[in-house]
C-alpha cells in the first residue's frame, strides 16, 4: 500500500496538467480566433476540476495504478468549440485541434529542462521530483502522440479534416461517429484476437510507444540531460 501511495504521488500532478492544459489549450485557442464557448463556460482555466471526466480522469487512473500499470493515462471533457463561429472555420479547426498536442509538447520539453533542477537536489526529495518531471514528460508525450493519430475525433482527425480538400474533408469528417469504436477495436480488440491466434499485436505499442520513446530520448537531448 506504501507502495501504491508513493507511485501515485509521482504521477497525480504530472496526468492533472497534462489533461488539463491540454483542453485548456483548445479553448484558449478557440477563444482567440473567435469562437468563445468555452471561455463562456469557463473551460479556459488550469482549474483541474473545471476539466475532470468521472471515467478518463479518475476511473481509469486509478485502475491503471491498482493494476501497477507502466504509465498512468487518461483523459478530461472535451472542450466545447463552435467550428461554425471561428474567424476561418476551416483553416482555424487545424489551429485549435493542434493546440492541444502542442501545449503536451511544450510541457514535456519543460519537464525535460527541470530535469537539470532535480539533479542537483539531493536525497529523497531529489529522486521524487525527478520521477515527478520523468512521468511528466511520458504522459505529455503519450497525450500528444495519441490525439495526433488521424482519426475523428481525435485531434489528429481534425487536423486532417481541416487540411483535406472540401469533398474529402465531408467524407472523412463522417468517420466521427465511429472513430470510438475504431479506436478501441484497434487498442483493445485487435490485441486479444492476436493472443486468441497466437501472434501478439500491440496497435498502442505502434502508433504511440515507438515515437514517444524516440521524442522523450530527443527532448532529454534537446534539454541537454544527455
Amino acid at each position: 500500500m506504501t507502495e501504491m501511495i508513493y507511485v501515485a504521488s509521482t504521477w497525480v500532478l504530472p496526468v492533472l496538467l497534462a489533461i488539463t492544459l491540454h483542453e485548456a489549450a483548445h479553448g484558449f485557442a478557440a477563444a482567440c480566433l473567435g469562437d468563445d464557448t468555452a471561455k463562456r463556460m469557463g473551460r479556459v482555466s488550469i482549474n483541474p476540476l473545471r476539466h475532470v471526466d468521472i471515467l478518463g480522469t479518475v476511473v481509469l487512473p486509478l485502475a491503471l495504478l491498482l493494476f501497477r500499470a507502466p504509465f498512468l493515462f487518461g483523459w478530461a471533457k472535451p472542450v466545447p468549440v463552435n467550428f461554425a463561429a471561428l474567424n476561418h472555420p476551416k483553416r482555424d479547426m487545424v489551429l485549435v485541434a493542434a493546440a492541444g498536442p502542442m501545449a503536451n509538447f511544450a510541457m514535456a520539453l519543460s519537464a525535460a529542462i527541470l530535469i537539470h533542477l532535480a539533479l542537483y537536489i539531493s536525497g529523497a526529495t531529489g529522486i521524487w521530483l525527478l520521477e515527478n518531471l520523468r512521468n511528466a514528460m511520458v504522459i505529455n508525450l503519450v497525450l500528444a502522440v495519441f490525439n495526433l493519430i488521424p482519426l475523428p475525433p481525435l485531434d489528429g482527425g481534425r487536423i486532417a479534416v481541416g487540411l483535406l480538400p472540401r469533398p474529402l474533408a465531408l467524407r472523412f469528417a463522417r468517420l466521427e461517429k465511429w472513430g470510438l469504436f475504431i479506436i478501441v477495436g484497434m487498442l483493445f480488440i485487435l490485441p486479444l484476437i492476436g493472443a486468441q491466434l497466437g501472434a501478439k499485436i500491440n496497435v498502442f505499442a505502434w502508433l504511440v510507444g515507438v515515437p514517444v520513446t524516440f521524442l522523450y530520448d530527443l527532448l532529454l537531448h534537446v534539454a541537454g540531460v544527455v
